[in-house]
Protein backbone atom coordinates (compact mmCIF):
# COMPACT_ATOMS: atom_id res chain seq x y z
CA UNK A 1 0.00 0.00 0.00
CA UNK A 2 1.50 3.34 -1.07
CA UNK A 3 1.88 6.12 1.47
CA UNK A 4 0.03 9.36 0.48
CA UNK A 5 2.20 12.27 -0.67
CA UNK A 6 0.88 14.47 2.12
CA UNK A 7 2.03 12.01 4.75
CA UNK A 8 5.47 11.65 3.19
CA UNK A 9 5.87 15.43 2.83
CA UNK A 10 4.86 15.94 6.45
CA UNK A 11 7.43 13.34 7.50
CA UNK A 12 10.19 15.18 5.59
CA UNK A 13 10.76 12.48 3.02
CA UNK A 14 13.27 13.82 0.45
CA UNK A 15 11.84 11.82 -2.46
CA UNK A 16 8.39 13.19 -1.60
CA UNK A 17 9.69 16.75 -1.94
CA UNK A 18 11.34 15.89 -5.24
CA UNK A 19 7.96 14.60 -6.43
CA UNK A 20 6.28 17.74 -5.09
CA UNK A 21 8.69 19.94 -7.00
CA UNK A 22 8.35 17.98 -10.25
CA UNK A 23 4.56 18.16 -10.02
CA UNK A 24 4.06 21.80 -9.08
CA UNK A 25 7.18 23.86 -9.88
CA UNK A 26 5.75 25.13 -13.17
CA UNK A 27 2.42 26.10 -11.57
CA UNK A 28 4.21 27.94 -8.76
CA UNK A 29 6.50 29.71 -11.23
CA UNK A 30 3.64 30.88 -13.47
CA UNK A 31 1.59 31.97 -10.47
CA UNK A 32 4.56 33.94 -9.12
CA UNK A 33 4.95 35.73 -12.44
CA UNK A 34 1.28 36.75 -12.48
CA UNK A 35 1.79 38.27 -9.04
CA UNK A 36 5.12 40.00 -9.70
CA UNK A 37 5.20 40.61 -13.50
CA UNK A 38 8.90 39.76 -13.43
CA UNK A 39 10.36 36.43 -14.57
CA UNK A 40 13.53 36.80 -12.49
CA UNK A 41 11.55 37.61 -9.35
CA UNK A 42 9.23 34.71 -10.12
CA UNK A 43 12.24 32.37 -10.06
CA UNK A 44 13.21 33.70 -6.63
CA UNK A 45 9.64 33.33 -5.39
CA UNK A 46 9.48 29.75 -6.64
CA UNK A 47 12.74 28.80 -4.95
CA UNK A 48 11.68 30.44 -1.69
CA UNK A 49 8.29 28.75 -1.87
CA UNK A 50 9.78 25.26 -1.85
CA UNK A 51 12.25 26.19 0.90
CA UNK A 52 9.33 27.47 2.97
CA UNK A 53 7.34 24.33 2.16
CA UNK A 54 10.16 22.27 3.64
CA UNK A 55 10.31 24.49 6.74
CA UNK A 56 6.52 24.32 7.20
CA UNK A 57 6.14 20.65 6.32
CA UNK A 58 4.87 19.67 9.77
CA UNK A 59 1.84 21.93 9.28
CA UNK A 60 0.61 19.83 6.35
CA UNK A 61 -2.65 18.10 7.16
CA UNK A 62 -2.15 14.38 6.42
CA UNK A 63 -5.75 14.25 5.25
CA UNK A 64 -6.78 16.02 2.06
CA UNK A 65 -6.25 16.20 -1.66
CA UNK A 66 -3.78 18.10 -3.81
CA UNK A 67 -1.03 20.11 -2.15
CA UNK A 68 -1.19 22.71 -4.92
CA UNK A 69 -3.38 25.20 -2.96
CA UNK A 70 -0.95 24.98 -0.03
CA UNK A 71 2.06 25.66 -2.25
CA UNK A 72 0.29 28.49 -4.11
CA UNK A 73 -0.61 30.02 -0.77
CA UNK A 74 3.06 30.04 0.26
CA UNK A 75 3.98 31.50 -3.14
CA UNK A 76 1.33 34.21 -2.73
CA UNK A 77 2.70 35.24 0.67
CA UNK A 78 6.25 35.25 -0.70
CA UNK A 79 5.29 37.37 -3.71
CA UNK A 80 3.33 39.68 -1.43
CA UNK A 81 6.51 40.42 0.51
CA UNK A 82 8.25 41.20 -2.79
CA UNK A 83 5.53 43.49 -4.17
CA UNK A 84 3.61 45.16 -1.39
CA UNK A 85 2.66 48.23 -3.42
CA UNK A 86 0.63 48.45 -6.61
CA UNK A 87 3.01 51.13 -7.88
CA UNK A 88 5.91 48.68 -7.93
CA UNK A 89 3.79 46.03 -9.64
CA UNK A 90 2.62 48.47 -12.31
CA UNK A 91 6.18 49.51 -13.08
CA UNK A 92 7.20 45.87 -13.45
CA UNK A 93 4.10 45.05 -15.52
CA UNK A 94 4.75 47.94 -17.90
CA UNK A 95 8.38 46.90 -18.34
CA UNK A 96 7.42 43.26 -18.90
CA UNK A 97 4.70 44.18 -21.39
CA UNK A 98 7.10 46.37 -23.36
CA UNK A 99 9.69 43.59 -23.39
CA UNK A 100 7.15 41.03 -24.60
CA UNK A 101 6.25 43.26 -27.54
CA UNK A 102 9.83 43.96 -28.57
CA UNK A 103 11.68 40.63 -28.35
CA UNK A 104 12.56 39.43 -31.88
CA UNK A 105 11.55 35.93 -32.88
CA UNK A 106 12.44 34.37 -36.22
CA UNK A 107 10.85 30.97 -35.65
CA UNK A 108 8.41 29.48 -38.13
CA UNK A 109 5.50 30.10 -35.79
CA UNK A 110 6.43 33.78 -35.39
CA UNK A 111 2.86 35.03 -36.01
CA UNK A 112 1.46 32.86 -33.26
CA UNK A 113 4.19 33.86 -30.83
CA UNK A 114 3.69 37.54 -31.52
CA UNK A 115 -0.02 37.08 -30.84
CA UNK A 116 0.84 35.33 -27.55
CA UNK A 117 3.08 38.24 -26.59
CA UNK A 118 0.34 40.74 -27.28
CA UNK A 119 -2.05 38.72 -25.14
CA UNK A 120 0.48 38.53 -22.31
CA UNK A 121 1.14 42.27 -22.52
CA UNK A 122 -2.61 42.95 -22.43
CA UNK A 123 -3.06 40.62 -19.46
CA UNK A 124 -0.24 42.27 -17.52
CA UNK A 125 -1.70 45.71 -18.16
CA UNK A 126 -5.11 44.52 -16.97
CA UNK A 127 -3.72 42.90 -13.82
CA UNK A 128 -1.82 46.09 -13.01
CA UNK A 129 -5.15 47.92 -12.80
CA UNK A 130 -6.28 45.70 -9.91
CA UNK A 131 -5.56 45.99 -6.22
CA UNK A 132 -3.25 43.32 -4.82
CA UNK A 133 -6.00 41.24 -3.09
CA UNK A 134 -8.02 41.23 -6.32
CA UNK A 135 -4.99 40.29 -8.38
CA UNK A 136 -4.31 37.37 -6.05
CA UNK A 137 -7.77 35.83 -6.44
CA UNK A 138 -7.68 36.37 -10.20
CA UNK A 139 -4.30 34.63 -10.38
CA UNK A 140 -5.53 31.71 -8.30
CA UNK A 141 -9.07 31.25 -9.64
CA UNK A 142 -8.59 32.21 -13.29
CA UNK A 143 -4.85 31.73 -13.72
CA UNK A 144 -4.52 28.43 -11.84
CA UNK A 145 -8.14 27.30 -12.05
CA UNK A 146 -8.69 26.85 -8.31
CA UNK A 147 -12.27 26.77 -7.04
CA UNK A 148 -13.40 29.16 -4.31
CA UNK A 149 -12.66 26.67 -1.52
CA UNK A 150 -9.12 25.94 -2.72
CA UNK A 151 -8.40 29.65 -3.25
CA UNK A 152 -9.70 30.39 0.26
CA UNK A 153 -7.38 27.69 1.61
CA UNK A 154 -4.42 29.16 -0.26
CA UNK A 155 -5.08 32.71 0.94
CA UNK A 156 -6.29 31.84 4.43
CA UNK A 157 -9.52 33.83 4.02
CA UNK A 158 -13.24 32.93 4.01
CA UNK A 159 -14.81 31.56 0.84
CA UNK A 160 -17.19 34.52 0.75
CA UNK A 161 -14.27 36.94 0.67
CA UNK A 162 -12.81 35.09 -2.31
CA UNK A 163 -16.13 35.35 -4.13
CA UNK A 164 -16.55 39.09 -3.44
CA UNK A 165 -12.96 39.92 -4.45
CA UNK A 166 -13.28 37.89 -7.62
CA UNK A 167 -16.55 39.61 -8.48
CA UNK A 168 -14.99 43.08 -8.04
CA UNK A 169 -11.95 42.10 -10.05
CA UNK A 170 -14.06 40.79 -12.92
CA UNK A 171 -16.10 44.00 -13.00
CA UNK A 172 -12.92 46.08 -13.21
CA UNK A 173 -11.51 43.89 -15.98
CA UNK A 174 -14.76 44.09 -17.96
CA UNK A 175 -14.80 47.88 -17.59
CA UNK A 176 -11.17 48.06 -18.71
CA UNK A 177 -11.86 45.83 -21.71
CA UNK A 178 -14.82 48.01 -22.67
CA UNK A 179 -12.75 51.18 -22.43
CA UNK A 180 -10.04 49.68 -24.63
CA UNK A 181 -12.63 48.57 -27.19
CA UNK A 182 -14.05 52.11 -27.32
CA UNK A 183 -10.58 53.58 -27.75
CA UNK A 184 -9.60 51.38 -30.70
CA UNK A 185 -11.81 53.07 -33.37
CA UNK A 186 -10.53 56.51 -32.35
CA UNK A 187 -6.93 55.31 -32.52
CA UNK A 188 -7.49 53.76 -35.93
CA UNK A 189 -9.15 56.96 -37.17
CA UNK A 190 -6.25 59.11 -35.93
CA UNK A 191 -3.76 56.77 -37.55
CA UNK A 192 -5.63 56.84 -40.85
CA UNK A 193 -5.85 60.65 -40.72
CA UNK A 194 -2.11 60.96 -40.06
CA UNK A 195 -1.36 58.56 -42.92
CA UNK A 196 -3.57 60.51 -45.31
CA UNK A 197 -1.94 63.79 -44.29
CA UNK A 198 1.53 62.36 -44.84
CA UNK A 199 0.53 61.05 -48.26
CA UNK A 200 -0.86 64.45 -49.25
CA UNK A 201 2.36 66.18 -48.23
CA UNK A 202 4.36 63.68 -50.21
CA UNK A 203 2.31 64.34 -53.34
CA UNK A 204 2.66 68.12 -52.95
CA UNK A 205 6.40 67.74 -52.50
CA UNK A 206 6.70 65.78 -55.72
CA UNK A 207 4.68 68.40 -57.61
CA UNK A 208 6.75 71.33 -56.32
CA UNK A 209 10.07 69.57 -56.89
CA UNK A 210 13.29 70.20 -55.00
CA UNK A 211 14.03 73.81 -54.18
CA UNK A 212 17.56 75.23 -54.86
CA UNK A 213 19.83 75.43 -51.82
CA UNK A 214 17.83 72.91 -49.69
CA UNK A 215 18.33 69.22 -49.12
CA UNK A 216 15.75 66.89 -47.60
CA UNK A 217 17.15 64.48 -45.02
CA UNK A 218 15.45 61.73 -43.09
CA UNK A 219 15.21 62.16 -39.32
CA UNK A 220 17.03 58.95 -38.38
CA UNK A 221 16.92 59.68 -34.66
CA UNK A 222 13.13 59.71 -34.58
CA UNK A 223 12.35 57.35 -37.45
CA UNK A 224 9.56 54.91 -36.70
CA UNK A 225 10.92 51.41 -37.13
CA UNK A 226 9.51 47.97 -36.37
CA UNK A 227 10.18 46.98 -32.77
CA UNK A 228 12.30 44.03 -33.87
CA UNK A 229 14.64 46.30 -35.82
CA UNK A 230 14.87 48.82 -33.02
CA UNK A 231 15.96 46.21 -30.47
CA UNK A 232 18.66 44.28 -32.30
Amino acid sequence: MSIPLRTRVRAGNSSAFAELYDSYARAVYNHAFRLTADWSTAEDVMATTFLEAWRLRERVDPEGGSLRPWLLGIATNTARNQYRSNRRYRAAANAAAAAQLSVPDHADEVAGRIDDRHRLATALTALAALRRPEREVIALCLGEGLDYEAAAEALGIPVGTVASRLSRARKKLRALAGAEADARPAAKSASASASASASAKKVRGKREGARPGRQTRGDHAHAIRPAQEGNR
